[in-house]
């Protein structure tokens, strides 16, 4: 088994345990019925559709 032979300071250990790096968006797509932004794969919230489908009914506010 490998052995460290000089000591990583606190600062250096907690560098690489961020995960900071690791930390990615979700890639957005637009609707194509209203043009808003949703996530892909998921009904639209504004308009309530799927894959040109109404499949939700939303309210008007």
């Amino acid at each position: 088994m490998a052995n460290p032979k000089h000591k990583h300071s606190r600062s250096r250990r907690d560098m690489r345990r961020t995960a900071k790096t690791r930390l990615v968006p979700p890639g957005f797509s637009l609707c194509p019925q209203c043009h808003e932004l949703k996530l892909p794969h998921y009904t639209c919230m504004n308009c309530g559709t799927y894959k040109g489908k109404a499949v939700i009914v939303v309210e008007e506010s």
